[in-house]
């Protein structure tokens, strides 16, 4: 096991390779000698034969740790002054940045992690990196041989299963009954699904005749778009990367992934099942970082990346096209959303309410798809306020593994503070709140986390900026509607064009208002449905191009027709 000291505190730090159904790093404690360390006894403690030392993820301990002995008998308490270094992934080994920064738990606010930053030297060798892959054996891999790989990676993420569980609860602060549910096994399910599709999509060909009398062939040949820039966000880290990587890395492209700042973890995780399922070097990068005048801003403006593909803030994506404007590189946008919710008073009441207070809370509102704006047909608007209000009081905000926490925090201090800053808006505004507004008090360590409270407003005009700018938090503003022509007239009155959801036991109106809004998906009697096969991204503020079965395998293809004369 190779050792070195640390810059910052001066206390040895070790590295190791977590395998597949094993948890736990062994640490390094503040020791006067690291002579002192009996790598023996830890390896005890943790169960340990791994050798390795050229992992992603290094563990320390400040030098305030109390164990100054060559024995730690008592486990909990050194786990508990562990703290992770998560690497970048660059040419398939693990690498550190010449800064550092902190990943924290938004459940209680404490630092899980210190991640190191890719500098503008660290990028560019990442895309050298991953041009050479794309010039080497990856390129000769078959579509057979690329689909079996994707299969290989998916069977990866289901064997440390609890790893990315817990990488991406201790990350996003989202309750492990959601992220168990959704946020991992979608991770996996994205390798599989397009592992599917490459395997059996095939190609357009025509028999070409001439007025003058010639014949030809043509035909279309689907190559790779390149080097691809992937920059993914905070609420699903795992689910959007993986969503984006899969279909890329099935068409043949080499990827430079650059997950937020704030949930770097999982992707850290990834690399190492991409190193462990034979992905060969160079083909999947990891580089972590900032924005502006860091990877982020690095990665979009290097000249030698092909395409970029991002999922996140609308303001962010206008100057990620600003930025690939330059070289006139392809880009797809999944961006925000001020979703609407039309509920009309023959819709089915119970599964309608189980249904908008999830499209409402799901992951604290921080899901793109999320409503926050409910129309509701005027007979029945007290009604829905009344039982959707229940649904918000009966939520339980918890400690993120606790099986019954059905609502975690925000993802950060900054977010609960613009969160709240719009609460504040709406009373100003003239809102009426019907629950919620504030933060919880819990009396321990979730008083130093990002909670708020689920929060429901009313009385706002259309108008009103609590109306009209996407929040992303657990939040709606509900309003009456009196004719079907009038909630799709709201309901279209905005900048943003993702999703929109609309509760009615009249399937011939379901249709057609369906069909009349103007977005990128819209849910009847449903919400949060996906088919993998079918596009997804939006309108207007929301995004620029599709994903999704054929369509991503559009974006991250160039096709090439060939013509032959016969």
């Amino acid at each position: 096991m190779g050792f070195e000291v640390c810059p910052d505190c001066a206390v040895g730090q070790g590295s190791h390779r977590t395998h597949a159904g094993r948890q736990g790093h062994p640490p390094v404690t503040g020791l006067s000698s690291l002579n002192e360390l009996d790598f023996n006894s830890l390896k005890e403690i943790y169960g340990c034969s791994c050798p390795s030392d050229d992992c992603g993820i290094v563990v320390f301990a400040f030098l305030s740790c109390r164990f100054n002995t060559a024995r730690f008998p008592e486990r909990h308490l050194i786990e508990r002054l562990v703290v992770k270094l998560l690497q970048n992934y660059i040419n398939g080994r693990f690498a550190k940045g010449e800064r550092e920064f902190a990943d924290i738990n938004p459940a209680d606010g404490s630092v899980i992690a210190r991640v190191t930053e890719a500098g503008q030297t660290m990028v560019d060798e990442a895309v050298a990196a991953a041009r050479r892959a794309l010039e080497g054996e990856w390129s000769r891999l078959t579509v057979p041989a690329r689909a079996a790989l994707l299969y290989k990676i998916a069977c990866g993420i289901e064997a440390r299963f609890d790893e990315f569980l817990q990488a991406e609860i201790a990350d996003t602060g989202k309750p492990v009954s959601l992220a168990s549910r959704i946020d991992v096994p979608r991770g996996a399910a994205n390798f599989r699904t397009f592992a599917d599709i490459i395997k059996t999509v095939g190609g357009e060909s025509f028999r070409t005749e001439t007025q003058d009398g010639v014949t030809a062939l043509n035909y279309t040949q689907r190559k790779p778009l390149g080097v691809v820039g992937v920059i993914t966000p905070w609420n699903l880290p795992l689910l959007l990367l993986t969503w984006k990587v899969a279909p890329a890395l099935a068409c043949g492209n080499c990827i430079i992934a650059k997950p937020s700042e704030e949930t770097p973890a999982t992707a850290t995780l990834l690399a190492e099942v991409m190193e462990s399922s034979g992905v060969p070097a160079g083909v999947f990068n990891v580089v972590h970082g900032f924005g502006p005048d860091s990877a982020g801003e690095f990665l979009t403006t290097h000249p030698d990346v092909d395409a970029v593909t991002f999922t996140g803030e609308s303001r962010t994506g206008a100057t990620i096209m600003r930025a690939a404007a330059a070289s006139v590189k392809p880009v797809s946008f999944e961006l925000g959303g001020k979703n609407a919710a039309i509920v009309f008073a023959d819709c089915d009441f119970d599964d309608t309410i189980k249904g908008l207070s999830d499209a409402v809370f799901l992951n604290t509102g921080q899901v793109c798809l999320c409503a926050e704006r409910v129309y509701v047909e005027r007979s029945i608007f007290d009604r829905i306020i009344a039982a959707l209000k229940r649904e918000a009081e009966n939520l339980r905000l918890g400690w993120p593994t606790h099986p019954g926490t059905t609502t975690g925090p925000l993802i950060s201090s900054d977010h609960r503070a613009k969160v709240l800053s719009y609460y504040q808006l709406a009373r100003e505004e003239g809102a009426m709140t019907i629950t919620g507004g504030g933060t919880p008090e819990f009396g321990d360590g979730r008083d130093n986390g990002f909670y708020v409270q689920p929060t429901i407003l009313t009385g706002l005009p259309e108008s009103a900026r609590c109306v009209k700018e996407e929040i992303f938090g657990p939040v709606c503003h509900i309003a009456p509607f009196d004719t079907e022509e009038e909630a799709i007239a709201k309901a279209n009155d905005t900048e943003y064009g993702l999703a929109a959801s609309v509760w009615t036991s009249n399937l011939k109106r379901g249709h057609r208002v369906a069909a009349n809004l103007r977005v990128g998906i819209t849910w009847v009697n449903c919400w949060f449905l996906r088919d993998l096969r079918t596009p997804f991204g939006g309108a207007g503020l929301s995004g620029i191009g599709r994903e999704g079965g054929m369509h991503s395998l559009n974006f991250y293809s160039e096709l090439n027709n060939i013509c032959v004369r016969l």
